[in-house]
C-alpha cells in the first residue's frame, strides 16, 4: 500500500482524523478540493478556543500543523472514483493520479442546495443562515425570519424564537392546524405569500419582497437547505446511506465504521445535527478507530 489510510476531504473531520493517524506514525494522505461547506461564513462559533475565528483560517492552520508530521501528505485534488480491491482501496483523482491505501476515511462533506430566490445565495452564511447556535447571538433581538422549506421549518422557527422576534415566511406552503397553534403560542408571525427576492446592501439583509410587491423589513433569514453528498464515492463503494431529517447520512457504528469493512465516515456526512465541534470529534473517532483496526486486524 502507498498509504495506510486515505482521508477524502480536508475539512474539520478529515484533518482531525489525519492528525491522529499521523501522530500514530501511520502514512496518511488527505485529498481535498479546498471547498469546505462553511467557506461562506466569515466566522465559526462554538468551537472551543476558536469562537469567532474564520473557518478557512482554522483549516489553513490545521493543514500547516499536519504537514509537520513526516508520515502525513496533503493533496489538493478531487477524488472522483473509488473501489475496494482484494488488499485495500484504489482512489482516482480528477488530475488522473491514482492512490492506494489499506483504509479509507470519507470526510468529503455535504453540499447545500439553496432555493433560487434572487438575493439569497450571495448572502448565504452572512445574513441568510441555517443554524441559530452558530450565528444566532450575532442577530439577537433583531428582525428575524425563517423561510419555510419543509415541515421541519416550523421546528426551526420555534427554536430561532429564542434569539428574538420571528416571522415564518411560508413562501406558498400551507400549515397544519397543530403547527399554526404552536407558532401562535410562541408569538411567531406567519406570512403567506410567495417570496420573490431578498434585498439589502452587500451581504446585509434589509427586506424580503413578496410576489405581491409588499416589502417586509428583516435583518436575518434562517432556512434549512437541502443538503446532498458532495462526492459520488459513497455510492460507488456501496456504503449504506440513510435519508434523515437534515439530509443524507452515511450509516456508521460507534467507531465511525461504515457498512463496508475498511471504510470509515466522519463529519456532516455521517451525523446529524452538524457543527465544527462534532465534526472534529467524529474525525478523531474515525482516525483512532482506523488505527486500532490496523493494529489488531
Amino acid at each position: 500500500m502507498e498509504h495506510d489510510a486515505l482521508v477524502i476531504g480536508g475539512g474539520f473531520a478529515g484533518l482531525a482524523a489525519a492528525t491522529y493517524l499521523a501522530r500514530a506514525r501511520r502514512k496518511v494522505c488527505v485529498v481535498d478540493n479546498r471547498l469546505p461547506r462553511n467557506r461562506f461564513a466569515k466566522a465559526s462559533h462554538g468551537f472551543l478556543g476558536q469562537d469567532g475565528s474564520n473557518p478557512l483560517a482554522i483549516l489553513a492552520e490545521a493543514r500547516e500543523q499536519l504537514s509537520v508530521y513526516p508520515t502525513a501528505a496533503l493533496l489538493q485534488d478531487e477524488a472522483v472514483s473509488a473501489r475496494k480491491d482484494r488488499d485495500g482501496f484504489t482512489v482516482s483523482m480528477a488530475s488522473g493520479q491514482t492512490l492506494k491505501a489499506d483504509k479509507l476515511i470519507l470526510a468529503f462533506g455535504l453540499r447545500d442546495e439553496l432555493p433560487p430566490i434572487p438575493g439569497l445565495r450571495e448572502r448565504w452564511g452572512q445574513s441568510v443562515l441555517h443554524c441559530p447556535y452558530c450565528h444566532g447571538i450575532e442577530f439577537s433581538d433583531r428582525r428575524l425570519g425563517v423561510l419555510y422549506r419543509t415541515e421541519m421549518s416550523v421546528h426551526q422557527a420555534l427554536i430561532v424564537a429564542e434569539w428574538g422576534p420571528v416571522t415564518l415566511y411560508l413562501d406558498g406552503a400551507r400549515l397544519e392546524p397543530d403547527a399554526a397553534r404552536k407558532l401562535a403560542e410562541r408569538g411567531i408571525a406567519v406570512v403567506d405569500g410567495p417570496v420573490s427576492a431578498l434585498e439589502g446592501d452587500g451581504p446585509a439583509l434589509s427586506a424580503i419582497r413578496l410576489e405581491s410587491g409588499e416589502r417586509i423589513a428583516i435583518d436575518a433569514l434562517y432556512l434549512a437547505p437541502r443538503p446532498c453528498l458532495s462526492s459520488p464515492l459513497a455510492e460507488q463503494l456501496g456504503v449504506d446511506v440513510e435519508e434523515g431529517a437534515m439530509g443524507p447520512v452515511i450509516r456508521t457504528d460507534a467507531d465511525k465504521l461504515t457498512s463496508v469493512p475498511g471504510v470509515y465516515a466522519a463529519g456532516d456526512i455521517a451525523r446529524a445535527p452538524h457543527s465544527v465541534s462534532w465534526a472534529v470529534a467524529d474525525g478523531v473517532t474515525a482516525g483512532t478507530s482506523a488505527h486500532r483496526a490496523m493494529v489488531f486486524g
